[in-house]
């Protein structure tokens, strides 16, 4: 390396250096305390296989077998997880030593784990939620195998279990992780029923106060949010996202915002309603049609010569 090179590098360092020390409240030095991302997604990936054994991970898994297989698993994650657990809570204030938070950690592990039973119920009727709404599914293996939706919701659940237990950052890192695969963003902190099913999913957007009933379908492009975040951190624990009862269909795009916001039994919301007042039981929300315009082609419109004009429209219609 020349001296000019060395000399600008030198001054790049230094200007990085005089940031870091500029905004200290974002970076991390002299502390044991980081979580490894890494090592959570890849416990969340055996929770999956646990969830869900012969389909991910180790294929070809006898009845004889899945005892060992379980409890191999099982190991792995209460030795992970538990430390990854022990570092986020050494981020809470107060939080000092060593032992007493691994002590903790293990405890919050193993009543998550108690758990996994529990989400399976609950997943087992996502599964089966999205089979007999989806025309195009072909079978439980193929949603289970492929569908985005059925991910998304199997990692809220989990992500769940931990939100309620207390565990800092390790949920939010998770369901971020399965946003940035799915384009599904629901917050650890929403609560939602059985019967479950998320169909096509991409830009859905749940908030951490959602709470959603049981056999409820969702659409592409839904948001179920606040009415506004200008209020920040004052607004934080407070219901601000809606309340969709049981067996609520919500249409593509449309945005349900509001605290207050309770979408009744039985409701349906059309595509590309904006609603933010509640909507009483069995009630249909839709937005009127806009007005179509057919102009044709004028250079082209007449490639058949054969075709009237009413026919020319039916056709491009």
């Amino acid at each position: 390396m020349d001296k000019a090179v060395d000399f600008r590098m030198k001054q790049l360092v230094n200007q990085l250096v005089q940031s870091y020390e500029a905004h200290g409240d974002i970076i991390k030095v002299d502390t044991g305390n980081q979580l490894n991302r890494s090592v959570i997604l890849d416990t969340l990936e055996k929770l999956r296989c646990l969830i869900f054994p012969g389909y991910f991970g180790k294929k070809n898994i006898s009845s004889s077998s899945v005892e060992y297989y379980a409890g191999d698993l099982l190991e792995e994650v209460i030795y992970h997880l538990s430390k990854q657990i022990a570092q986020a809570l050494r981020h809470k204030k107060g939080a000092e030593g060593t032992e007493p938070v691994l002590e903790v950690a293990e405890e919050l592990t193993y009543r998550f784990l108690s758990k996994l039973p529990a989400v399976r119920d609950y997943l087992a009727t996502d599964v089966s939620a999205a089979f007999d709404g989806d025309p195009a599914a072909f079978s439980p293996d193929e949603i289970i195998s492929s569908y985005p939706g059925i991910y998304a919701i199997m990692v809220n659940r989990l992500a769940h279990e931990l939100h309620i237990l207390g565990v800092p950052l390790i949920p939010r890192i998770m369901t971020e992780h399965a946003h940035s695969v799915t384009g599904i963003d629901i917050h650890p902190g929403a609560t939602i029923g059985h019967h479950f099913f998320i169909d096509h999913g991409t830009g859905i957007v749940i908030g951490e106060t959602t709470i959603i009933g049981n056999f409820v379908k969702i659409y592409q492009g839904v948001t179920l949010g606040g009415l506004s975040t200008r209020g920040g951190q004052v607004l934080k624990d407070v219901k601000r996202h809606p309340t969709i009862e049981d067996h609520v269909t919500i249409y593509s795009g449309a945005s349900i915002l509001g605290g207050t916001t309770v979408i009744g039994e039985g409701v349906v919301i059309g595509s590309n309603a904006f609603v933010t007042k509640s909507v009483p039981e069995k009630t249909k929300v839709s937005v009127k049609n806009p007005e179509l315009q057919f102009k044709a082609d004028e250079q082209n419109k007449w490639e058949h010569k054969e075709f009237q004009q009413e026919e020319f429209w039916d056709y491009v219609i």
